[in-house]
């Protein structure tokens, strides 16, 4: 639903639709963060949930690439190869997941809530300012290495497992150990 909100006020532009689309993204961010935190807090966390949150995310991340790129295509013309390259790096876990192990990734890897963070003040800089340098490459970056770590976890595992906090905790898993997760994150 915030997906489609984003998407619709990028199109129609009201008054201080930037504030809007700003607001709109703390505030999915933030929600995410807490109802994922909430659910593992309750203990009502399945499996079937954690492949849904990543699913929904990707399509919440993908409505405001469309959205910024309504309201900032100039920021995508001049980026469109990184952009091109970090989009097929993260189809690249999905492809990966799905003929290894025919679920979608839900890895929910440490490292990739970092990016998380490089992604929402990304998309804050180009919301306010059209564009994104320092910040963007930055993004990039740790988006690359962050995939890069989800497509070595998807390797590594020997069967499909959902919240592998990092590499050396698929490695664990693969050889049969039990692994401990942060409460935070994926516990």
């Amino acid at each position: 639903m915030a997906g489609l909100l984003f998407l619709a006020l990028a199109y129609l532009q009201p008054a201080n639709y930037r504030v809007w689309l700003v607001s709109l993204l703390v505030y999915a961010v933030l929600s995410d963060f807490f109802d994922g935190y909430t659910a593992r807090a309750l203990k009502v966390s399945t499996e079937k949930m954690r492949r849904a949150d990543s699913t929904i995310d990707q399509f919440f991340w993908l409505c405001v690439i469309g959205g910024t790129v309504l309201t900032s295509f100039e920021f995508y013309e001049d980026y469109w190869l990184q952009i091109t390259l970090i989009l097929i790096a993260e189809a690249l876990c999905y492809i990966i997941s799905y003929i290894r192990f025919k679920k979608e990734v839900a890895t929910h890897a440490i490292a990739s809530k970092f990016w998380v963070v490089t992604l929402f003040t990304c998309f804050i800089d180009v919301i306010w300012n059209g564009n994104s340098t320092w910040v963007f490459q930055l993004c990039f970056w740790v988006g690359m290495v962050t995939r890069l770590e989800i497509v070595a976890i998807l390797l590594i595992l020997k069967q499909w497992t959902n919240d592998v906090p990092s590499v050396i905790h698929a490695v664990q898993l693969r050889k049969g150990k039990v692994i401990k997760r942060n409460k935070i994150f994926n516990g």
